[in-house]
């Protein structure tokens, strides 16, 4: 499978060696570990003692804590010690980057550290094209050798485990002038580093590949994979999407990410990273762990032996467009009535009638179609986008009817994986080109046949749009929440299907809020701002959680707009690389406003900077009256 995964057929966990942090073994056979990270100043031993004991009552299984320079990081012992001193000995992972002396200090208390290899060796990148000769790129890896043997022996002696923790945001100009701010930089970041330590025979490592664009997360983690398999290297593998917000957001878009690779059985520690306070992504992490556990795949598919699509670029399954549907447009969101359909059934799903102009109008996250078995047309919903079996413009049919009758017309067809292995079926499919298919599925696997299902029309060279179909009984929004952006999530992001349908016990609004901000985690249609928010660490310089919620309460009209709000320089500016606006901690008090990577002002009073940031956005252009 491009040599990331063994088989799309069954859901297996990737081979890992095992790696111990402490007393907690990760990878091999052991379960995904979940974990979070501090926020408090690293020197107030007692404040971050307490959020480290909430966030490991609250099940974290390692608790990472920021280590700026080594002030912090012999304060760690304190930390260690008083946390011991209470009976919780739970791994602690020392976060460091541009600091190696602060690693070797961090390394004398604690489990675990991590490291970036844009920033451990390599000064802060200023987006500046740097050109080596191969000699010149050798000899920067020589330099890097020597930065790192220091650590590998004090690790070794002392039997810490490291994480080589690769950013998007933080890639060297090094990196990014040969490989560019790609997937296949990011890789070759964390190479450098595997190939040193693995030449002096140091194997306790850990490796992630994070970003806040979900697609350059999952492709990174995919190709990494890939790469250290053909290199004979098997370390495990902690997931997260960086800066993924707060509220349903920064969880859908997290599962997004974090669910596209468990779905493949890639991953051994997550950490779902949201701008609140740390326990609060333990319960997220827990469920996404668990939604993957013990998963089989029944009834069975058929084997595949390779993709035919490239799982390592974004490239979208060219269909045609039937009817606005696939083609080159936006993903459609479909919603399904069950019962009869009136005026108040659309008014809840976001349709309301506009008397003045006589036509019902959509907001913007208003379902593209509705699906109403049974429904015939009716003079009071005239003109919404209604597919019924009645319906004369687009008609709803399953498998059978649509051999029997083979139609010409219009028709949104309801089919399964099984379907479409009908020779019949797909015999008449590709004889009209006005057919939209409705794909669910009843698998344990859901996410696996689905996948199944479109190879198999992708290898049949039938290029009809399809619509995937996921249902759920959850009563409660996050686990409904999380389980369909982790299903979908991975569909997306290959660019395989042209919309979503989702039922749920839930209400039309969060059926619909979820569906739309799926395909936005995912980056396939955007309805409204996607704020790109750090969660937070002992290096922020201001309340993250109030500053993202004034900042919203300013912007979030601004449909289309991303806007970054970081709480330091370690990943801001990278991680903002594609956002439009950014808003980040300069000093106490004090930021600092980007225009994409260009800072504009500098050291603005906090007090004074949101009244700044939308000074800069119109006069962009960009601002738009509420």
């Amino acid at each position: 499978m491009k040599g990331y995964i063994d088989s799309i057929a069954e859901f297996k966990r990737r081979v890992s060696i095992e790696v111990m942090v402490g007393n907690t073994p990760l990878g091999g056979n052991n379960p995904i570990r979940v974990q979070t990270m501090t926020t408090t100043d690293t020197n107030n031993t007692a404040a971050t003692v307490e959020q480290c004991i909430r966030a490991i009552e609250a099940g974290a299984e390692l608790v990472r804590i920021t280590t700026q320079g080594t002030r912090e990081a012999a304060n760690l012992q304190s930390i260690k010690q008083e946390l011991m001193a209470r009976g919780y000995n739970t791994p602690i992972v020392a976060d460091v980057h541009f600091n190696p002396a602060a690693a070797l200090e961090a390394a004398k208390h604690v489990e675990k550290v991590r490291i970036n290899p844009g920033n451990y060796a390599d000064p802060r990148a200023k987006f500046e094209d740097v050109s080596y000769t191969d000699e010149e790129y050798r000899t920067e890896l020589d330099r890097i050798e020597q930065k790192l043997i220091p650590l590998i022996e004090l690790c070794k002696t002392r039997n810490v485990a490291i994480r080589v923790g690769v950013n998007h945001g933080s890639l060297s100009d090094r990196i990014m002038s040969r490989y560019g701010d790609t997937p296949a930089g990011m890789v070759e970041s964390a190479m450098e580093f595997l190939r040193i330590f693995r030449k002096h025979s140091f194997n306790s490592l850990v490796i992630s590949m994070k970003s806040s664009n979900t697609r350059v997360m999952v492709q990174a983690v995919r190709l990494l994979v890939a790469t250290m398999n053909a290199e004979g290297m098997s370390y495990p593998l902690h997931l997260g999407v960086t800066e993924a917000g707060d509220g349903e957001d920064g969880r859908i878009k997290s599962a997004v990410g974090i669910g596209a690779l468990l779905s493949d059985g890639i991953g051994d520690t997550i950490r779902v990273s949201l701008t609140e306070e740390p326990e609060n992504e333990i319960p997220v992490a827990r469920k996404l762990v668990a939604y993957f556990s013990n998963r089989q795949t029944l009834p069975a598919l058929n084997p595949t032996e390779d993709l035919p699509y490239n799982p390592f670029e974004y490239n979208r399954r060219e269909t045609i467009d039937v009817k606005g549907i696939g083609g080159a447009n936006p993903p459609r969101v479909f919603a399904y009535i069950d019962g009869t359909f009136t005026e108040a059934t659309a008014n809840a799903w976001g349709w309301h009638f506009n008397s003045a102009k006589k036509e019902w109008q959509p907001t913007d996250t208003a379902p593209d179609y509705f699906v109403v078995p049974g429904f015939e047309p009716s003079p009071n919903l005239n003109g919404l986008p209604v597919i019924s079996e009645h319906t004369p413009n687009f008609r709803l049919l399953k498998g059978d009817e649509y051999i029997r009758q083979k139609p010409s017309d219009c028709v949104l067809l309801d089919v399964t994986y099984a379907d479409l292995l009908n020779l019949s079926l797909l015999s008449a499919l590709k004889e009209n080109p006005n057919v939209v298919l409705l794909l669910s599925t009843k698998n344990s696997n859901g996410f696996a046949e689905q996948r199944a299902a479109l190879i198999e029309l992708m290898r049949q060279e039938i290029s009809l749009p399809v619509v995937a179909v996921r249902g759920y009984s959850d009563t409660e929004k996050e686990d409904f929440q999380l389980k369909a952006a982790a299903d979908l999530g991975g569909l997306l992001i290959d660019g395989l299907i042209d919309g979503v349908m989702l039922t749920s016990l839930l209400s039309p609004e969060v059926i619909r809020n979820t569906a739309f901000a799926i395909l936005q985690a995912a980056r396939t249609r955007v309805t409204k701002t996607e704020y790109i928010a750090c969660p937070g660490c002992g290096r922020t310089l201001f309340n993250l959680q109030q500053t993202l919620h004034k900042v919203r309460s300013a912007t979030s009209h601004l449909k289309g707009l991303k806007i970054g709000v970081m709480g330091c320089i370690v990943n801001g500016p990278g991680e903002m690389a594609d956002a439009d606006y950014g808003y980040v901690g300069a000093g106490p008090g004090r930021i600092t406003l980007y225009k994409g990577k260009e800072v504009v002002k500098k050291n603005i009073p906090e007090d004074q900077a949101i009244d700044e940031l939308i000074a800069l956005i119109k006069a962009n252009g960009d601002w738009v009256d509420q």
